[in-house]
């Protein structure tokens, strides 16, 4: 393994940048693997995994070339989105090696989302990973790396009790439709899209008391099964524009790629309802309602930038939480820096490994030969004996090493480590197995066409 390799992180999020820079930089289900290949074939990125969510979008990457890596992965932004960098320069951030660690740990975590400790992101951070994982886009340190930031996340929240009294964006635009209206059984809800936010809006709104649930999709099916779930009723996308006019509260959260719900749409609903207020929330990126509705008498607009802080009062106890998390993190972090740097040591370790269990077979065989008369037992047990003095014997030099690859000089107490127990042959040949293992993973991962991408967002525009 290189241990000159670097770990890098690029993205904006929502405090860098506002809804509507973070939309720009949106990608589908669709585009995703193909953004992954497009990444995976930059210049110096050798894994990659990209975590895109409503409130971020994050690039991380294992370079072989610090200095130049950011510009690499500018240059993939620019190229992919079809956005000058010029545009959006002053809007990132970038993290390298151990901070890196730190943040994608944090980010997993819930400590950078909106709602400090919402659930959501780690599984859009495993679906990221799973996804790059299975487009061979990650190798050794990112399936390390990501597996551990889950599996900590997990620890997270089942230790401590940052998730209690659940948030989220839904949540929040829940809570936020009850500071205006104060309940919501005498009112009528309308939620545009039945994927999961919705569900969450959905469960959110039931138990807050809202009896008249009515759930839009482009797929009735969809709309049909989620509204079920809460005694709702479906609606057809064109039956809902019709009905909108006798909605109270509008919230809208689809994958679209352009307005679900435009300024004429709702200004013909306006029409009709004699002042009555009409409360819109946009919780979408890219955004499902016009920003021109919000100029409309009565309307009131508010997209996901306007929810921050909308449960603060519910946040104390997660504050208080995340101190305990930030301490997790922190032990998470040494602990994989101390495995990383024990990486280039890992194939002297194994073989003096194998080159001592290779010796203890030898004596066993020998053994068998100039003692025949032992029986199955009374071989069992000095197999056994031999086997625990061999792997006292070569426990403390494996620990040293490893101690060894931490300190500044860790190059040359490798090569007089290999030297006292004679491991140049096989560490060559350890080494020329993992070349061969990555050049394979790597020819299998077939390359994906330019025409390919852009037919495919071709595709997403004109749905």
């Amino acid at each position: 393994m290189n241990i000159a390799m670097h770990l890098i992180v690029v993205g904006l999020n929502y405090r860098t940048a506002p809804v509507e820079i973070r939309e720009r930089f949106a990608l589908s289900e669709r585009e995703m693997p193909l953004a992954l290949q497009a990444l995976r074939q930059t210049t110096s990125i050798l894994e990659g995994v990209i975590v895109a969510t409503c409130n971020r979008t994050e690039i991380y990457a294992i370079v072989d070339r610090l200095q130049l890596c950011g510009h690499y992965i500018r240059s993939f932004m620019e190229q992919w989105f079809g956005i000058p960098r010029q545009q959006f320069n002053s809007h990132l951030y970038m993290y390298e090696d151990d901070r890196a660690v730190e943040h994608l740990f944090r980010v997993s975590c819930g400590l950078d989302s909106m709602i400090i400790g919402e659930t959501q992101i780690l599984g859009q951070v495993r679906d990221a990973f799973l996804l790059a994982q299975e487009r061979n886009a990650t190798g050794t340190l990112f399936n390390r790396l990501f597996k551990q930031a889950i599996t900590l996340a997990k620890r997270a929240h089942s230790n401590t009790s940052i998730g209690e009294n659940a948030v989220s964006v839904s949540y929040a635009a829940v809570e936020l439709g009850k500071r205006i209206f104060g309940r919501f059984d005498d009112k009528r809800v309308m939620i545009v899209g039945a994927g999961k936010m919705s569900e969450l809006t959905a469960q959110h709104l039931h138990a807050n008391g809202a009896k008249e649930v009515f759930v839009v999709n482009r797929t009735v099916e969809k709309a049909r099964e989620l509204a079920g779930k809460f005694q709702g009723a479906a609606l057809a996308l064109d039956e809902a524009l019709n009905r909108l006019a006798d909605m109270d509260i509008v919230i809208s959260s689809t994958g679209a790629d352009q307005f679900v719900l435009a300024r004429k749409h709702v200004e013909a609903a306006m029409a009709s309802r004699k002042k009555k207020p009409l409360f819109l929330i946009d919780i979408a990126v890219p955004r499902d309602i016009e920003p021109a509705c919000g100029d409309l008498p009565n309307v009131f607009l508010y997209d996901i930038d306007d929810l921050e802080g909308i449960v603060e009062t519910n946040l104390a106890k997660r504050r208080q939480e995340a101190a305990i998390i930030e301490e997790m993190i922190e032990l998470e972090c040494e602990a994989y820096r101390q495995w990383y740097v024990t990486l280039g040591v890992s194939p002297v370790i194994r073989a003096l490994q194998e080159k001592a269990a290779a010796i203890h077979d030898s004596t066993m065989d020998s053994l068998v030969r100039k003692l025949p008369d032992l029986d199955e037992r009374q071989m069992k047990v000095i197999r056994k004996l031999t086997k625990s003095i061999v792997n006292q014997i070569i426990h403390d030099p494996i620990l040293r090493i490893k101690e060894l690859a931490a300190e500044k000089r860790s190059d040359e107490a490798l090569e007089l480590f290999m030297q006292l127990f004679a491991l140049d042959e096989e560490v060559s040949r350890l080494k020329a197995e993992e070349k061969a293992e990555e050049k394979s993973r790597k020819t299998n991962s077939a390359p994906v066409l330019d025409v390919d991408r852009l037919l495919t967002k071709l595709a997403g525009a004109l749905q």
